[in-house]
């Protein structure tokens, strides 16, 4: 049996749908009743996606926008707060790029966001987090039933009131916005880590690349942000590359290699340095390879280019594919003051032996 805990109180509508939803499978047969779930969502996904093209129509306005992104948040939340809603992949809106939506590998959570662009050129971020797991239940003194549960957590963009993201560890009403493209499961002493790669369109000046965490806490709550990085002995939360709104950046992850490889940014001219809205990509490549619960940072990375179809959605749409221009020199990088783990070692060439004969 599946049963979902709602986080916000259950509105009319909801009851409507829920009522009509657990009517329709009381009145089929057990043979009949995924024909019968299947009909529900997609009167959802069709409303979804109704709303999803008026929002994103060439012709709205900031009040239109706002309007129709109030009835996605609400139409949204009465779908994924519907039982078996977790199985349902909704992917006529993904397939648009309209939503991300993304499922773990062990399918036990899915992350669901989307961004609302802003005439100043800044972006607004909304989705929510949904977890599916095994809810244990005593009976008697030697039975015990065993039900799964589905947890819906709405995702508040707090951004602006955030000072330093790159140490910012939050739960889900407290969240660095940002729109997730790509999601990598790794396993640490029993704990499960999302690694979630992630575009935002920061402002007229420049974007960002983002590489975030998500996990969920003994109660079941959705935490961002880990102490899992080691980066040229610093020790940041989520890794925050911002770039030039004019430049595109690859930020990807390689399943050949298992490490996340992403183009190395430069500053135009040295002068420049630090002035990040004037950084471009300089056909290097750097990475990170996870190896004792940490993802461990490593230079000069001979990239290939076994880029997954999946990672092209959700980038800036400006954002074109670099050229592949590959670096054959990989520098690793030995982090001796690293609580744990010794450094990305994917692979590695000895610079010194690259002489001219």
């Amino acid at each position: 049996m599946l049963f979902f805990i709602p986080i916000k109180s259950i509105t009319f509508e909801v009851m409507k749908k829920t009522l009509f939803f657990l009517i329709s499978l009381l009145s089929l047969s057990a043979g009949a009743q995924t024909a019968g779930e299947m009909q529900v969502f997609k009167s959802y996904r069709d409303s979804l996606l109704h709303i999803c093209k008026k929002l994103y129509s060439e012709k709205a306005t900031e009040a239109d926008k706002q309007k129709y992104n109030a009835l996605l948040l609400a139409e949204f939340e009465q779908a994924l707060s519907t039982p078996a809603s977790f199985d349902y992949p909704f992917d006529s809106l993904s397939i648009l790029k309209y939503i991300s939506i993304l499922t773990s590998p062990d399918k036990k959570c899915r992350i669901i966001t989307w961004n609302i662009p802003v005439a100043d050129g800044t972006q607004q971020y909304y989705g929510f987090v949904q977890e599916k797991y095994v809810q244990t239940t005593k009976r008697g003194a030697f039975k015990k039933s065993k039900n799964e549960v589905v947890q819906l957590y709405p995702l508040t963009d707090k951004s602006l009131e955030i000072k330093n993201p790159d140490n910012y560890i939050s739960d889900n009403k407290k969240w660095f916005g940002m729109l997730y493209y790509k999601m990598i499961e790794k396993k640490w002493k029993g704990k499960t880590y999302y690694t979630l790669l992630a575009w935002d369109g920061n402002d007229k000046f420049s974007s960002k690349k983002i590489i975030d965490v998500l996990t969920f806490d003994l109660n079941g709550t959705p935490g961002f942000g880990a102490d899992i990085f080691t980066m040229q002995k610093k020790y940041p939360k989520r890794i925050i590359f911002e770039y030039s709104a004019r430049c595109s950046m690859s930020l990807r992850y390689s399943s050949k290699k298992d490490s996340i490889v992403f183009d190395h940014l430069s500053p135009t001219s040295p002068q420049l340095e630090g002035q990040y809205q004037y950084y471009c990509n300089d056909m290097s490549y750097d990475g990170f390879g996870f190896k004792k619960g940490k993802w461990n940072y490593g230079m000069d990375l001979n990239a290939t280019n076994d880029k997954d179809d999946k990672d092209k959605l959700y980038h800036n749409p400006a954002d074109d594919t670099p050229t592949n221009t590959e670096s054959n020199n990989y520098k690793s990088v030995f982090d001796q003051n690293a609580p744990t783990g010794d450094g990305n070692k994917v692979r590695k060439q000895d610079k010194k032996k690259r002489k001219k004969k």
